[in-house]
């Protein structure tokens, strides 16, 4: 069986998170996550402190496992939801799109273990100082908000510049990729495109099939001219956008008013034309709709037969 120190940190069977998707990643999916053996999250997104609270609360009747809460440091609520999971003592925090240090005494005074996401080593480096308790670091082939080095270039360096365990994302859908991320130092991994098609996610049931339909060029990234490039699949919506941030006429107000509620679009209505579906690259790698814990246990029997067998390499 495949375990390390994230197990012990966080009290899961398997090295696996699941990753904070916005308008995705609620109550239903983190605790079919958590009930399979990894640590199921909660996105707290852009939304207020009573969704948070209350999606809290559901995932706690849904199971008796470990579970975390996302937090993107970006949204207009963030002081807000930053005191929710301190006052429900959630276990886990993992944060993005900013700097965690100013709410770190708080969560850490609640008992939350906190584990920033990163896409750079200054950035590992900031947050180990700060008095994380791992790192997430994410490469560029992941869906959703993206930097610009590859996970396989970036994983070993943050594991050079910390002494915390480091969990792997982008580009990981199968126990091929848990066993890379492992041989290149990482102690778990996060997951996010994959989940999207687990049977417990309520996502639309056209964004599955989009993902389900992938191929390994079916991703863009765009916002670049914006400072936040986005992953997503290739869709009506996307190429305009794209089409539209090269456009001088276009200013950046406009960009970012394109882009508004097209992921709720894609997520909860399933617009094909309007909605922005974002996934990683790996999306071409996704083939079936599965309960979490099936994909789970799949993901790594399959890591556990690469790892037995790597000495074959070695003469």
């Amino acid at each position: 069986m495949v375990k390390s120190s994230i197990c012990d940190l966080l009290g899961i069977k398997y090295p696996i998170l699941q990753g904070g998707m916005a308008w995705i990643s609620e109550a239903n999916l983190a605790a079919a996550v958590s009930n399979g053996g990894g640590l199921g999250i909660i996105s707290a997104m852009n939304a207020d402190a009573d969704y948070l609270r209350t999606q809290i609360h559901k995932v706690r009747a849904l199971t008796d496992e470990p579970f975390g809460v996302n937090i993107m440091l970006m949204s207009p609520f963030a002081d807000e939801v930053a005191k929710v999971v301190a006052e429900e003592r959630v276990p886990v925090v993992t944060t993005g799109a900013g700097n965690p240090s100013k709410y770190m005494d708080a969560w850490q005074s609640a008992g939350i273990k906190v584990i920033p996401l990163v896409a750079s080593v200054a950035m590992a480096k900031l947050v180990t100082r700060a008095g994380a308790s791992a790192v997430i670091a994410e490469g560029s082939e992941s869906g959703g908000h993206v930097g610009d080095t590859t996970t396989m270039v970036l994983v070993p360096q943050v594991c050079d510049v910390t002494q915390l365990p480091v969990i792997a994302a982008g580009g990981i859908a199968d126990g091929r990729g848990v066993a890379a991320a492992l041989m290149l130092g990482a102690q778990g991994v996060q997951l996010g495109t994959r989940f999207l098609v687990a049977t417990e996610c309520v996502v639309h049931q056209n964004y599955k099939a989009k993902v389900i339909k992938a191929t390994d060029i079916s991703t863009m990234a765009t916002g670049k001219r914006l400072g936040h490039p986005v992953r997503s699949l290739k869709t009506a919506f996307s190429r305009a956008y794209l089409k539209a941030e090269y456009d001088h006429l276009v200013s950046d107000a406009d960009l970012e008013a394109l882009a508004a509620g097209a992921l709720r679009l894609a997520a909860i209505d399933g617009d094909s034309e309007k909605g922005c579906f974002l996934a990683g690259q790996i999306a071409g790698m996704i083939k079936k709709e599965q309960p979490a814990a099936e994909m789970i246990a799949e993901i790594f029997e399959e890591a556990e037969n690469i790892l037995r067998g790597a000495m074959k390499w070695v003469k």
